[in-house]
């Protein structure tokens, strides 16, 4: 249509140059001329642009301009300065360009475009691409049409999904703008070949709506140097023009435009006689919008786009026909992993040589690639298929080429292990693990619904190993904080991750010392991080090494030693941990030895200030540390010490709690105190003089008992609440809090839910998953430290309440019941639902009360007992696990009053007419009916009430019921149906037939015979089953073998005529009548016979004595004793001889055999078989055959033994 357009409109021929000089003429700056369908990144220069080196110089010649009302200028790069006023000669000052577009839209005026009513927001339209090169195509969708996050598909063409195609060169992204809510969806396209080129579809489903985008992609082969010579027809020259020209002399181009059109005439004479490549005309025939000429104008260099077209129209390029093949290869091939494909193509000449390429690489012969020629049949098989095998494929026969694409299908990677939970400090290293179905499976991860990729920080690290895959982070801090998801292409798993700041935790705190003169001194603490060091302080002062004062750090302990204690020593002490908030302090307290005289004779003295008061007296000590006792005494002569651990004199010197004696001291040291050790100890000290006693108590503390009773008593849709007992024992301190941790079911990993100790005992559980299986510790914290954990809770699942029912409607109502519908709820969850609570309300009251005591589980429920004339409103309630949602109110209250509706009959099609049944089988009559108030339902036969005896009728509201359990004769008949409310009724008549097979015919006759003919005539039968006789089956039989023959299966008349007779033979004949249950049970016997006499033939008496052929039975070939295998069948053969036909019976151990599926007996012309089925060791025995008739019998026996297989 449009070269037919085109000699019609007027068209000027001119270069980009001469538009940008044009348009700075009028003193205008024009938009960017850009191809249609390109966009603006793929468009080409002009080929007349004088910016471009390569670029040849400008037209000899310029035709005239013509201006037209309405038309709009354009150009493409800033315009070069001209002079104001310059212009053409004969020319006005406002010239106007046509080109092929805007020519083609004043013939055709665009459609304005419609604003987009779907949800994309952004199409990709039309893309044309170098082959090799990379292609992103992006969509965008409008989030806030869809209430969540949509499902994308992309195909190319109409069925090829490119989801399986997930690899190097597939790739698939999505992101999300939150704040804009929309959704990116990105494909790309690595090293782009031939075979990407088509049509492409992208399919965006959502839980409201859908939306489909389809855009084209177009591959172009690179050009290759000579590519400028293309159509080069139509090109303008250079010749005659000075390349160095700056400005355009139209002057001088107006006086050589008579040489230059003579010249281009010649040209394109000379041009005509070369030869085109049909691929570019075929490119120009193929095209469907307008826009694609200009386009391909810029892309070869072509600017007499009407000559272009002309010629277009006049030239016939037939493509040329295939040499090599008669049929060539799908244009693609698609496989599952692991499967066998087999790629069919046929050529012309069963001798020609092919190959095969596979991405350019030849393929050779081998167990993974089979070549098969078949006739002219050329097949390559590729077996057991992998995503390696995922290429573009051809064939080459001599200069010929076909191209095929195969794309492997993986199968969907399932998810076998999921992601944790876990929670570390900062800079721990963190490594998520999932484990999927298949090795070597693609995985994508994500962290907040953004991919994950290595950057140049390298602050992600992805593993595989076999089927399980890594993200390895190697220091985490606050930013890697969040949801993390692996996704594949069946399936995902997340998981969080909570990173803290580090908090040390102090295992050993420093202790007071009180030490002598010239002892050593040695503070020790143990903090929780082995890489924290600290720095010692003395009143405040930084303590500096020297010879008696050492520092040590080793692993998670650190240790101040002093040697040589002095006075001067004696102060306050103070450990700090670099970079964190505590400090540990303890008192080192110089004990001064005074030597005074003391006499010779002195009481038993023991030096403590022991006021008795039990809490001064108390020593306090954490369970694990070391405590010794020493106590100073004095006596003269030395005292006896006795210790006392309450009532109990303790002597042990060796072990855990120990005495030690010294000088003028006595000590009791516990290595590590226990629980157990906590008690009231005494000390006596005795000698001649007198005695001294002291008491002290010494309180073990230790970190306390787990707590009691941990449960969950109710849950939700991220939430649930836990519940817990104080624990038995607190350490003998004061609980200070609790902490909380929580596991998905099946997980080692725990995370903390509190960082700071909880006071109560009632915790609420935040940002659970719904549908997970958790579970839940609690651990104790006093001032010692933190308890063992508790018993974990059983498995429980976070679940929410289902949302309302929906469509709540009125179905029917009575005096006293109303009956409701409605349907289930949108969005179930997790939960599922266990039933519906059904409750009615009065109109002005606020007390709902329950239709029913139990939960109703269908979409639907009979309220009844309601008060008569009332108005009442109803709701629905759906309940689950996690309790009760919204309840689904109906608008309006429902008056509680029956509506009168006339009784009406609703007969079934097949009871409209006769009803016909067998003798013995069941009659279940189902037939519906309305009416309101319920009606009176009658049934009665030919007049008269049914017997309850043999016929049983049921009815509800709806229907009712005939049944009759075994139907008989006596049960056909008419069957009247009522239906009555007050003085309303409707009537309805049921026909039941009940029959069965007919009887015999009487009177079967041979009323003539002639020839080989006989003419049969008999009455029908007395009794015809209650069904019309359909039919009658004839049958013939030999008076000499009585083996009965059907003549006829199927005849109508109670007559026949029997032919082919056999002459000498006399015949009897019986007939069968027949109805629609089959043929009578008896037949009717002919009561005559008929002979065939032999026409022609005397039967003369034989003058001799006939010979008597009668013989006693006789043994020809006796049974053989045989040795079988248990299981395979076997037969036992014998031949006997006799006349008449001797019986023959069969014996086993002197038993007759009879009627035995095991045994098969067979007589053929005096050979007798016993086969034996698959025979067992109970089957051996002694075998016997009996032949016996008038004349006498004969035994023949054999043994059968039967052997099991070891």
């Amino acid at each position: 249509m449009l070269p037919a357009l085109l000699p019609k409109l007027p068209v000027v021929k001119t270069s980009r140059r001469l538009v940008e000089d044009e348009a700075r003429v009028q003193g205008r700056r024009g938009e960017v001329l850009e191809t249609q369908g390109r966009p603006a990144t793929q468009a080409r220069p002009m080929p007349y642009d004088r910016d471009s080196p390569n670029s040849p110089s400008a037209p000899e010649s310029v035709p005239p301009f013509s201006a037209g009302p309405g038309q709009a200028q354009r150009s493409q790069t800033r315009p070069r300065s001209l002079p104001t006023d310059w212009a053409p000669p004969g020319h006005c000052r406002r010239p106007l360009l046509f080109t092929l577009c805007q020519l083609v839209t004043a013939a055709h005026p665009p459609e304005q475009p419609a604003e987009p009513q779907g949800l994309f927001l952004q199409e990709p339209g039309h893309i044309l691409v170098e082959c090799g090169k990379e292609v992103k195509v992006a969509l965008q969708v409008d989030g806030r049409q869809l209430s969540a996050k949509p499902s994308v598909k992309w195909f190319k063409g109409k069925w090829l999904e490119l989801g399986i195609k997930s690899g190097q060169r597939f790739q698939f992204k999505e992101s999300q703008d939150k704040e804009a809510k929309v959704f990116t969806f990105e494909l790309h396209i690595a090293k782009v070949v031939i075979g990407d080129r088509g049509d492409y579809r992208c399919e965006v489903t959502g839980k409201e709506k859908s939306d489909t985008c389809t855009f084209n992609i177009d591959v172009e082969v690179p050009r290759t140097d000579d590519s400028g010579n293309v159509l080069q027809a139509f090109k303008r020259t250079g010749e005659g023009k000075d390349k160095v020209a700056g400005e355009l002399d139209f002057s001088g181009l107006l006086k050589k435009r008579e040489v230059q059109v003579e010249t281009t005439k010649k040209k394109k004479k000379d041009d005509d006689e070369d030869a085109f490549p049909p691929e570019i005309w075929e490119l120009l025939k193929g095209v469907t919008k307008k826009s694609e000429y200009e386009r391909i104008a810029f892309q070869y260099g072509i600017t007499d786009l009407r000559g272009m077209l002309k010629r277009l129209k006049k030239v016939k390029v037939e493509v040329k026909k295939s040499e090599a093949f008669t049929k060539k290869l799908d244009p693609a091939y698609q496989v599952d992993k692991g499967n066998r494909v087999k790629m069919v193509l046929e050529i012309s000449d069963p001798d020609l040589a092919i190959k095969w390429f596979k991405n350019g690489q030849e393929l050779k012969p081998s167990a993974k690639y089979l070549f098969e020629n078949v006739g002219k049949k050329r097949i390559l098989t590729i077996n057991k298929c992998t995503l390696a095998d995922d290429a573009a494929y051809e064939c080459v026969v001599g200069d010929e080429k076909c191209f095929t694409e195969l794309f492997v299908k993986e199968p969907p990677v399932l998810i076998s292990k999921g992601l944790d939970d876990q929670q570390v400090v900062v800079g721990d290293r963190v490594e998520l693990e999932v484990e999927v179905s298949e090795e070597g499976a693609q995985v994508m991860w994500m962290k907040d619904g953004v991919e994950l990729t290595r950057d140049s920080g390298f602050k992600y690290r992805f593993k595989k190993d076999g089927k399980k895959h890594y993200l390895i982070i190697n220091e985490a801090s606050k930013e890697d904080m969040g949801l993390y998801q692996v996704m594949t292409n069946g399936g995902q798993s997340e998981a969080e991750l909570v990173v803290e700041d580090k908090q040390l935790e102090v295992l050993q705190d420093i202790a007071d010392l009180t030490v002598k003169a010239t002892e050593q001194a040695e503070f020790k603490c143990e903090v929780s991080d082995e890489k924290v060091t600290g720095k010692w302080y003395k009143n405040g002062v930084e303590v500096r090494p020297s010879k008696r004062v050492h520092m040590t750090h080793k692993g998670r302990f650190h240790k101040l030693v002093i040697e040589d204690v002095r006075p001067e020593d004696e102060a306050d002490y103070t450990f700090i941990p670099d970079g964190f908030a505590i400090s540990l302090s303890a008192k080192l307290n110089f004990l001064e030895i005074k030597v005074e005289y003391v006499p010779k004779q002195e009481p038993p003295k023991i030096h403590l200030d022991c006021s008795g008061k039990t809490a001064e007296n108390t020593i306090i000590v954490v369970a694990g540390n070391k405590v010794r006792l020493d106590v100073p005494i004095t006596g003269e002569p030395a005292p006896t010490v006795t210790w006392k651990k309450g009532d109990q004199v303790f002597t042990e010197t060796e072990g855990r709690a120990r005495i030690e004696v010294h000088a003028e001291e006595s000590s009791f040291v516990i290595d590590s105190a226990e629980r157990q050790d906590e008690a009231k100890y005494t000390i006596t000290v005795t000698n001649p003089l007198g005695e001294d006693h002291a008491t002290l108590h010494i309180k073990v503390v230790d970190v306390p008992d787990p707590p009691e009773a941990v449960r969950i008593t109710s849950v939700g849709e991220d939430w649930a609440i836990l519940v817990w007992e104080p624990p038995l024992y607190d350490g003998g301190q004061p609980i200070t809090g609790y902490l909380m941790e929580r596991k998905k079911k099946g997980s080692r990993r725990w995370m903390k839910l509190n960082f700071e100790v909880f006071m109560g005992t009632t915790f609420e559980s935040t940002r659970m998953i719904e549908g997970v299986l958790y579970e839940m510790r609690v651990f104790a914290v006093n001032a010692i430290g933190v308890s063992q954990p508790s018993h974990n809770t059983k498995p429980f699942m976070p679940i929410a309440p289902t949302s309302e029912p929906t469509h709540l409607t009125l179905e029917d109502v009575t005096d006293t019941t109303a009956t409701l519908k409605w349907r289930p709820p949108d969005r179930l969850g997790a939960g599922g639902i266990d039933g519906y609570l059904v409750e009615y309300c009065l109109e002005g009251s606020e007390e709902w009360v329950p239709a029913s005591a139990e939960l109703v589980e269908r979409c639907g429920f009979m309220v009844k007992g309601l008060p008569t004339g009332q108005k009442i409103l109803f709701r629905v309630t759906g309940v689950n696990i996690a309790g009760k949602s919204v309840p689904a109110t109906m608008a309006q209250p429902v008056t509680i009053r029956e509506i009168v509706e006339v009784p009406k009959i609703r007969l079934p099609r097949q009871l409209r007419q006769t009803y016909v049944k067998k003798v013995g089988e069941q009659i279940n009559l189902v037939v519906p009916f309305q009416g309101k108030p319920r009606p009176k339902v009658t049934w009665t036969k030919d007049g008269q009430p049914l017997d309850p005896k043999e016929v049983s009728v049921r009815t509800s509201d709806l229907d009712t019921i005939l049944f009759i359990r075994s139907a008989a004769r006596h049960h056909s008949g008419q069957y009247q149906l009522g239906v009555q409310i007050e003085n309303m009724e409707d009537k309805a008549t049921i026909q039941i037939r009940v029959v069965e097979k007919p009887g015999p015919p009487v009177s079967v006759l041979v009323k003539e015979v002639w020839g080989f003919n006989v003419l049969l005539e008999w009455e029908p039968p007395k009794d015809d089953g209650n069904a019309e006789i359909t039919g009658y089956a004839i049958q013939k039989a030999d008076k000499k073998t009585m083996e009965w023959f059907t003549v006829y299966e199927h005849n109508r008349l109670t007559r026949c005529t029997v032919s082919d007779l056999v002459m000498g033979n006399e015949y009897h004949f019986r007939v069968y009548s027949q109805n629609i249950c089959g043929l009578s049970e008896a037949p009717g016997l002919s009561k005559n016979t008929a002979r065939i006499q032999k026409t022609g033939i005397i039967f003369k008496p034989l003058d001799y004595k006939e010979h008597d052929f009668r013989m006693a039975p006789k043994v020809l070939t006796p049974l053989i004793d045989r040795t079988v295998v248990a299981g395979y069948s076997t037969a036992l053969n014998c031949a006997v001889r006799g006349h008449p036909k001797p019986k023959v019976t069969w014996l086993k151990n002197r038993m007759e055999i009879r009627e035995d599926p095991k045994f098969l007996m067979k007589n053929s012309q005096g050979v007798l078989t016993l086969h034996i089925r698959k025979p067992s060791p109970f089957d051996a025995g002694t075998y016997s055959c009996l032949v016996a008739n008038e004349l006498g019998e004969a035994l023949t026996e054999c043994k059968l033994e039967i052997k099991v297989p070891q």
